[in-house]
């Protein structure tokens, strides 16, 4: 499968762009574990052109998460192609359109899932942001606004036609938020229009090695599409891997293996957020510093708040019993210290017992 002159393995899987979490250090380890292109955090149209600095973090690349695609949302078209052209400089290898964040802030306000109910503009924008640079644009949008408009069939081919390289598509409404089960088949009926060219990628509730092989047997699509699976859990690219070769179900990493990622997660985030705010580009998180420093151990980091999402939503600690204390005084650890002995101090040994 290719995007443009981008060439991809069979059966591809991609991690979805989502905020708070797909910042570099999230992206790189998914990368270590086989993920086949990553995306930034949306990023506003508006803050890009007006220079905020949070914003402007997020066009941060390293070489070694390529390909790797910067997504931009907005209301106005002409916003959206000058941001474009700043995302750009920023050398991604694909700019890709949000229309499917169904949040009140975004799509309330015009933008992301929002143009599902103004059909002429989202297509303005995604002609204006095509002509606008020069890589590749793709699109990630929804079945349509509720369950009495789902147009996704049709608007596929009016993305096309706006010159887009390829369409991810997630299988529910905007009404629906991320609430019920994914439809995949719509999704199936855009990648078996025979007036579509352009790849299909498939995004909504492949969470298992077996669910992700289902939907490239059943539905066709060009490529899949991993959200809120990957998160806390960034090897599950490699356990579908695995079964996509062997078959084999088998965990790819222990226990004490599983705590550790969690731990240099944990890490990678400090050096992201708490260290060397310059963030040198040809310098990943992983590799800002040798480690950190013994006195950051007892200090409370904002690269460990940002990680609580991923401690909170990590199966790693499933089965544990009685774990719920545990969880709570995990996620209110607020220094290395401190959170690092909580993790080491659990065992998964009654789970088998």
């Amino acid at each position: 499968m290719k995007i443009s002159n981008i060439e991809f393995p069979d059966k591809p899987l991609f991690l979805a762009p989502m905020e708070d979490v797909t910042d570099p250090a999230f992206r790189l380890l998914c990368k270590r574990f086989g993920v086949d292109m990553v995306y930034t955090e949306f990023v506003s149209s508006e803050a890009l052109i007006r220079s905020v600095n949070r914003t402007q973090q997020k066009l941060t690349i390293y070489e070694e998460e390529r390909p790797v695609v910067i997504q931009i949302y907005g209301h106005d078209p002409q916003s959206m192609a000058d941001a474009a052209r700043i995302a750009a400089e920023a050398n991604p290898d694909i700019i890709d359109i949000n229309f499917g964040c169904p949040v009140k802030k975004v799509a309330g306000k015009g933008a992301g899932a929002g143009l599902l109910r103004d059909i002429p503009r989202m297509l303005e924008i995604t002609s204006e942001v095509v002509k606008a640079v020069n890589i590749p644009v793709t699109a990630k949008t929804r079945l349509g606004w509720d369950e009495d408009s789902k147009i996704i069939v049709g608007l596929a081919e009016q993305l096309q036609d706006c010159g887009i390289a390829a369409l991810a598509i997630h299988g529910r409404t905007r009404a629906q938020m991320y609430k019920g089960d994914a439809d995949w088949t719509l999704i199936g009926e855009v990648k078996n229009n025979q007036r579509m060219h352009i790849p299909i990628i498939g995004n909504g509730d492949v969470t298992t090695p077996e669910r992700a092989a289902e939907v490239f047997e059943k539905y066709g699509v060009d490529a899949v599409m991993v959200g809120r699976a990957a998160i806390g859990r960034p090897w599950i690219f490699g356990e579908m891997k695995q079964y996509f070769d062997t078959g084999d179900l088998t965990p790819i990493l222990s226990f004490e293996e599983q705590k550790a990622i969690l731990k240099e997660h944990v890490i990678a985030s400090v050096k992201w957020l708490d260290i060397d705010e310059t963030k040198p580009s040809n310098t990943d998180p992983f590799a800002l510093s040798e480690g950190v420093d013994s006195n950051l151990y007892h200090q409370r980091l904002k690269g460990i708040i940002h990680s609580r999402r991923h401690l909170a939503a990590t199966p790693v600690f499933k089965g544990i019993p009685n774990f719920k204390e545990t969880r709570i005084a995990m996620l209110r650890a607020d220094t290395l210290s401190e959170l690092f002995q909580i993790i080491d101090s659990v065992d998964n040994t009654s789970v088998f017992k």
